[in-house]
């Protein structure tokens, strides 16, 4: 054999042996990571508003004999899941039967009573950020976290969002265990997860199932605005709401939510927040103190509804493969960008939409102002838009949650405990001083002015009422039913909507 052709046999073997050790080490860096190279994940973006580190060893995925592992997921999620214990002052009327008989009224001030629940939440920043639910802490006077180290917080609500029932806290520290944000995106249905969390006030819970269904919509009724749900079989009850769901990596993909149930308990399903959602809205809460809704401003057929009138045209509708347009909001940022009526959306930034839970997914990770490319099926050829999202009063501007608050025009002082018993009420501010280009003033609201209730919500402090601000100013009619009276005056309720300039 010549000396060329050694030469390049000896050449086409050194590059398959360097493009083999090439490859593996690819593969171990990919595998070390827990996700390909040039890839992003789901949660990344919102990640970064919390410093997470993203450099984390992830854990292994099977034992030797090739079973599932979930032991070093387990270990790692349990002390990054916290108890929460939340105490709220609600208020009991007494009725005097002779008052009623005899046209009185019910006379008797409301008597406080303390009510004591417990939920869970997940540590997502070692300076203490906790995701939960709003409805572990709705309303709670007194927030109290207990870690999996045994140590005792109190927590700081620093804001709410009534429609994903997400809510963020904070403890005081800045070396606190925390969960890493996963990829809900890419889980698979079949997929095991696990549930961490405290169910029955049992702390450190950790319980497997899998990935049951992904985008179900239609769970919660009309009570929630966010209808897009992980859907998974893992042992989910009272008590776990605002703990982990997590992958087999240990990364958080969900914040474990609500339970299908007759009784009360687990029977079988159990929903999530995808923390594709419950991560931006977290971070909306952190930055600006409510969250920023996107919208296309389309109008879509409620299929439900027209079930009951036309089976067949329901029938026919939900078989589109998309979102149909069935007309538009004022304002609205679809027909600004050329959609039309009768479009069918199919793609957001080229992501597949195939019902009204996946166009919710996906809007729901956006802010106003942002720009997305919106594919439609129009009478059957495929068009793409570009469109600039707007929030739900037609424009592009960041709500902030002190800008709602400034608008009142009035400062506060808590109602002693003296004036109160004078007073014959439980609870009270007074308004201390009003600025006359407020909504308060425009509303009637004067200095004197003592407020029991907001919203129906038993008002204490000033903090109180940003608290309720924060939470109206993130739904959609934003508006504060305000309960209170003047010294020697009658109870007066007035409406103050807080679009209003």
């Amino acid at each position: 054999m010549d000396t060329s052709k050694i030469k390049n046999i000896f050449f086409i073997v050194l590059v398959a042996v360097l493009s083999s050790v090439i490859t593996l080490l690819g593969y171990n860096v990919t595998t070390r990571n827990g996700k390909t190279l040039g890839g992003t994940t789901s949660g990344d973006s919102y990640a970064n508003s919390f410093g997470q580190d993203k450099n984390m060893v992830l854990t292994n995925l099977t034992t030797a004999d090739g079973y599932p592992d979930f032991t070093e997921a387990a270990t790692k999620s349990v002390d990054g899941v916290v108890h929460v214990k939340t105490k709220t002052i609600s208020q009991q009327q007494y009725m005097n039967p002779f008052d009623f008989f005899f046209g009185f009224g019910d006379r008797t001030p409301a008597q406080p009573r303390e009510q004591v629940s417990f939920g869970s939440g997940v540590i997502i920043s070692k300076d203490g950020y906790i995701i939960t639910n709003n409805h572990v802490v709705e309303n709670a006077n007194e927030v109290s976290i207990s870690l999996n180290d045994n140590r005792e917080f109190t927590a700081k609500v620093i804001g709410t969002d009534k429609l994903s029932d997400i809510a963020l806290l904070k403890i005081d520290g800045d070396n606190f265990p925390y969960l890493t944000f996963g990829n809900s995106d890419e889980l698979k249905v079949g997929e095991w997860v696990l549930a961490v969390g405290n169910p029955f006030n049992l702390t450190s819970t950790v319980t497997a199932g899998i990935v049951s269904a992904k985008n179900r919509g239609n769970v919660m009724g009309e009570g929630l605005g966010i209808q897009s749900f992980i859907q998974i079989d893992a042992a989910v009850n009272p008590g776990n709401s605002g703990g982990a769901l997590v992958n087999t990596r240990g990364e958080l993909v969900g914040i474990n939510t609500a339970i299908y149930s007759e009784t009360g308990n687990f029977a079988g399903y159990a929903f999530a927040v995808p923390i594709s959602i419950a991560g931006k809205v977290a971070a909306d809460l952190k930055e600006y103190g409510t969250v920023q809704r996107a919208v296309l401003g389309i109008q879509v057929p409620n299929i439900e509804n027209i079930r009951i009138e036309n089976p067949d045209k329901a029938r026919e509708l939900s078989q589109i493969k998309g979102v149909l347009v069935e007309d538009f909001s004022d304002r609205s940022a679809a027909k600004a960008a050329g959609i039309q009526k009768g479009d069918v959306l199919t793609a957001i930034n080229n992501v597949p939409i195939r019902n009204f839970a996946e166009l919710q997914s996906q809007l729901n990770r956006y802010r106003p102002g942002d720009k997305i490319s919106v594919t439609v099926d129009r009478k059957g050829s495929n068009r793409s838009f570009n469109v600039e999202l707007k929030n739900d009063e037609g424009n592009t501007e960041i709500t902030r949650n002190t800008d709602a608050i400034g608008k009142l025009g009035a400062t506060f002082r808590p109602v002693t405990d003296a004036m109160k018993s004078k007073l014959g009420i439980s609870s009270g501010v007074e308004v201390v001083t009003v600025d006359n280009n407020g909504l308060f003033r425009k509303n009637g609201i004067n200095k004197g002015f003592i407020i029991m209730r907001i919203n129906n919500t038993p008002i204490n402090s000033a903090d109180d009422i940003s608290k309720i601000v924060a939470s109206t100013n993130s739904r959609q009619d934003k508006v504060l039913l305000v309960a209170g009276f003047y010294p020697n005056g009658r109870t007066q309720y007035i409406a103050i909507d807080l679009t209003t300039n």
